[in-house]
């Protein structure tokens, strides 16, 4: 649990990467990078499709791959950020995250890609951006990026 001492997850502390096949397929996938136990069950409670597993509600949520079908709705009432929409078409890379800062970010805006860290690791683009309902202060926006960094970006920053 040295995350917790450091701020952000190493690689070897990751939870298993969805297979390349269901990374590749016609709809995107969620990954979660929630490893800690805590009492936090949104996700699970959302999932429409049994996707997203938890024997009690101290777990770390596990995703069935297969029966995921990218609908976001575990995205949108993550209240850690640790939920990620991924997805390879044509060979570029799309994530899906979360945003909650000023000004919203439109579709076409070109931002720099963070990694867990923090650290610039790119340049990226925004395909699609969903403003926050009234009293929502979270955007959810998809950030077109190099395949390779699909399981890297986890911020993105406009400018």
């Amino acid at each position: 649990m040295k995350y917790l001492e450091r701020g952000y997850l190493e690689k070897d502390e990751l939870p298993s990467l969805p297979p390349a096949e269901r990374i590749e397929s016609k709809k995107p996938v969620v990954y979660i990078e929630c490893p800690q136990p805590i009492p936090c069950s949104p996700c699970y409670e959302s999932c429409r499709f049994d996707a997203i597993k938890m024997d009690n509600i101290n777990d770390p949520p596990e995703v069935d791959y297969e029966k995921c079908t990218g609908c976001m709705a575990c995205l949108r009432v993550c209240p850690g950020l640790a939920i990620f929409l991924v997805h390879i078409k044509d060979g570029k890379g799309y994530v899906t995250l979360q945003y909650e800062f000023l000004p919203w970010l439109e579709k076409g805006d070109k931002v720099r890609l963070y990694n867990r860290k923090g650290d610039h690791i790119g340049e990226g683009v925004i395909t699609w951006a969903l403003k926050p309902e009234r009293n929502d202060r979270t955007q959810l926006v998809t950030v077109e990026v190099d395949k390779d960094l699909i399981f890297e970006v986890r911020a993105v920053r406009k400018g």
